[in-house]
């Protein structure tokens, strides 16, 4: 029996040495300052691309920014972002397998000798995340704030797995207090990991603060606003988009309008290499140039197909939940004018709030106006967004609701109705401005988890491309009463200092019988109270 242990033990080290140190023999000569100091950057880079990874999860709600900027960089419609994310995953797994083997190795007191190999692949992951980090601050700044209001949605759930892995990491940070030779390392060791517990058992105080979703309250779920339409089951800015947006019963249509060649308003939000990416024009008419929006009159632009392109990119990845029907309703899209789409909205009775596309002046503006007060439309219905000739808008039209950008332009105008980004206002200002009875709609969001986190601030409605899904949602992801937390949290915590207390005590007396043992000159245990 003994023997088949023997076995089995040898099995494992052999498995430890094969992946961490790519040597299955016993190896010679202990370097254990390096083995520390390789250990220690594996811990590093391990804990550097979790984060990271969980930078990217995060912001996976505005991926199509780096996929646009993709595009017209390369031309080519590709997601850049889930590209990424795989590498980083693999990454962070990586580093995780080797940091659990070097546990394994330690607690079956194995030296560590990481192989050269690893070390390659530790430095060039280490600095490829850096690289990452910093082109993510250079090139999307903007997206930072995202990350502070993620920790508003799991700050409640991050802290409790933090208890967790410190409750893990407490008996391998013991036997290294332990085995530390100077007492000055023992002490700045012990200090440390003492602070990032205590700092770790008592951050729910700032939690119970900053995080919506504990309340004893829920505010009324948000109204949907259909982004181009419904771009995830249909192609954006087509008449089945908005089609498809009536169905997820949003309140309003989000689109974009230009102005054709002969002075039409339609739909269409590239401006910049003109519809290169969501219509076959490059095909269509070769020899043009497609910079400016008004090089097409609106016969030429309906004849351009612009469905075709999203079966191909798929760039949601939600084609394959359409029906065969579907698909090929999709297949025969065109470009929309603003009268079709200001027609379907007076028969729904849904508002519209758009941007204005490659603007002309003045002279966009009141043409698209003009063709806004010919249709019939209710004005009520009408969401005015652009900044520019408002105040021409206000008189000529002054039925229209005004949506502003900026909070100082709204109060400055005495307007009650804003249009943001999710990520411009922290969740405290927007709890203001709803007992402030503005009107707040925030764009644009896609991801359960943010959609949860702004339902529990109390926003009025949202942007977004998964209308369909946000339409069946009845509550927020999850939602706790404050004195439900706090059992909880006091709970895991009191846990997780009794097991390390324990470990503390096992530890303790561990050490006392390794000093009360007494040996012979060869080595051998002796009972000291034997004579």
């Amino acid at each position: 029996m003994l023997s088949h242990k023997k076995e089995g033990s040898g099995c494992v080290l052999v498995c430890l040495r094969g992946f961490y140190s790519c040597n299955c023999r016993q190896p010679e000569g202990r370097k254990r300052r390096r083995e520390g100091c390789w250990l220690s950057l594996v811990f590093l880079a391990c804990l550097l691309t979790v984060c990271w990874l969980y930078v990217c999860m995060v912001t996976f709600n505005d991926r199509e920014d780096v996929n646009w900027k993709g595009f017209t960089i390369l031309k080519q419609w590709v997601n850049w972002f889930m590209v990424a994310i795989i590498i980083f995953a693999v990454l962070t797994f990586y580093y995780a397998l080797l940091l659990v083997f070097a546990l394994f190795q330690i607690a079956l007191k194995e030296p560590l000798e990481l192989h050269c190999v690893h070390q390659v692949f530790l430095l060039l992951g280490v600095l490829f995340v850096a690289l990452a980090v910093a082109a993510f601050t250079h090139g999307w700044p903007g997206e930072w704030p995202t990350v502070a209001v993620s920790l508003q949605a799991t700050g409640p759930f991050l802290q409790m797995g933090a208890v967790v892995a410190l409750t893990l990491l407490s008996w391998f940070v013991i036997q290294r207090v332990h085995k530390a030779r100077r007492v000055g390392s023992k002490i700045l060791l012990s200090l440390v990991f003492s602070i990032i517990v205590i700092a770790v058992y008592l951050s729910p105080l700032l939690i119970r603060l900053h995080t919506p979703c504990l309340s004893d309250k829920i505010p009324p779920k948000p109204e949907l606003i259909g982004h181009r339409g419904a771009p995830m089951l249909a192609p954006e800015n087509t008449m089945m988009s908005f089609r498809r947006s009536v169905a997820c019963n949003v309140t309003a249509f989000e689109t974009d309008v230009q102005i054709s060649g002969d002075g039409v308003p339609f739909l269409m939000h590239d401006h910049d290499d003109f519809f290169l990416r969501t219509t076959d024009a490059k095909h269509k008419f070769a020899e043009r140039d497609f910079n400016k929006s008004g090089k097409l009159t609106l016969e030429e632009l309906q004849t351009l197909n612009a469905g075709d392109w999203f079966l191909k990119t798929d760039p949601f990845y939600t084609v394959s939940q359409l029906s065969d029907e579907e698909k090929e309703m999709a297949t025969n899209q065109t470009v929309p004018s603003l009268v079709q789409l200001l027609d379907l909205a007076q028969e729904n009775n849904i508002s519209i709030l758009f941007d204005l596309k490659n603007e002309n002046g003045t002279n966009d503006t009141n043409i698209i106006v003009e063709t806004i007060l010919m249709s019939g439309i209710d004005p009520r219905l009408i969401f005015w967004l652009p900044p520019t000739q408002r105040s021409d808008v206000k008189k000529s039209a002054p039925g229209f609701k005004q949506y502003y950008n900026n909070i100082s332009d709204m109060k400055k105008e005495g307007g009650t109705s804003l249009n943001l980004k999710y990520n411009s206002l922290n969740t405290d200002e927007l709890g203001k401005l709803a007992k402030e009875n503005i009107t707040v709609n925030l764009w644009v969001v896609n991801e359960s988890w943010l959609f949860s986190l702004l339902w529990c601030t109390g926003v009025s409605s949202v942007t977004t491309n998964s209308c369909h899904r946000f339409q069946k949602m009845t509550q927020p992801d999850w939602t706790l009463e404050p004195t439900q937390y706090t059992a909880i949290w006091i709970t895991v915590d009191l846990l997780s200092l009794l097991i390390m207390s324990g470990l503390i005590y096992k530890s303790l007396l561990v050490q006392r019988k390794k000093k009360n043992r007494v040996t012979d000159s060869n080595g051998h245990e002796l009972n000291p109270f034997l004579p």
